[in-house]
């Protein structure tokens, strides 16, 4: 048995036919798909790092942030969830070099099937690592805009016919059938041809460009789904142990039950092997 002891990152997913997981631990990463049907247990030893400051903190803010960078960094503002309310143009993004490099570029409005039929967003140079983060078993870009602002305005408007949030229980059932995403494509953007229009008028012809892509599919590397939901939590246990049946999403499957490890980044834990 090994041990290894780090901070935790959200695991890293490349696609190559079946998703290949690497959990980081630190400055070292495990292999996660070839320990399926092996036991594994993590161990939070009690404390949090802040993923930007390194300091310790007693609680974690905005996936792995101190209280203080939250409140100072553009990548905690409100806005990163909700992009439509990007104030970059007002002057008043907390770090406008991070703003230009991270959200005033080329970002993508896609439609995807994760626990059913949603509409998503996000950088172009984040595909497909977005669409594994959540999950999804297909992915279909619909749209290209020029930048985060935008796409969280088309996102608005297609999420009136659409559902723009993932059912991550749903999700980690792994029941979801096939869905003919070219086809929903085809149905939705008609049906928001005149807010499109306006967001044109508002923000130019270069604003907004209608994609010709390819379903994308995405096999996870899952033996066994659970077929009843229960979820670890460091804060209420320490220790997260059992049998790994599956990775998806930033989901590890257990016998024992679930665990997001995005929820838990900078909490240092000790894997053991």
């Amino acid at each position: 048995m090994s041990m290894i002891t780090g901070t935790l990152s959200k695991m890293r997913g490349q696609l190559d036919g079946v998703v290949n997981y690497h959990l980081p631990v630190g400055e070292e990463e495990v292999e996660l798909n070839n320990l399926i049907g092996q036991s594994l247990t993590l161990s939070h030893t009690g404390n949090i790092f802040c993923s930007a400051c390194g300091k310790k903190t007693k609680k974690s803010y905005s996936q792995g942030h101190c209280y203080p960078c939250m409140k100072k960094l553009a990548r905690c503002d409100m806005c990163i969830m909700k992009p439509e309310t990007c104030h970059f143009a007002q002057g008043t993004c907390r770090e406008p070099e991070w703003g230009q490099q991270f959200c005033m570029t080329d970002h993508i409005v896609y439609l995807s099937n994760t626990s059913g039929l949603k509409v998503g967003i996000t950088r172009a140079t984040q595909i497909p690592t977005r669409w594994i983060d959540q999950g999804a078993t297909q992915a279909l870009p619909i749209l290209r805009v020029k930048n985060r602002h935008v796409s969280g305005l088309a996102e608005i408007a297609l999420g009136n016919w659409v559902a723009d949030k993932t059912n991550w229980r749903a999700m980690l059932k792994g029941d979801n059938a096939d869905i003919d995403l070219l086809e929903e494509s085809k149905r939705l953007l008609p049906l928001v041809k005149e807010q499109l229009s306006s967001i044109l008028s508002e923000f130019g012809d270069d604003a907004i460009e209608e994609l010709n892509s390819n379903i994308i599919d995405i096999s996870y590397p899952v033996d066994q789904y659970p077929t009843k939901i229960s979820s670890h939590n460091f804060d209420k246990n320490p220790d997260v142990s059992g049998v790994l049946l599956g990775v998806k999403g930033q989901y590890l499957i257990f016998d024992t039950g679930v665990i997001n490890i995005r929820k838990f980044s900078s909490y240092e834990v000790s894997v053991a092997v």
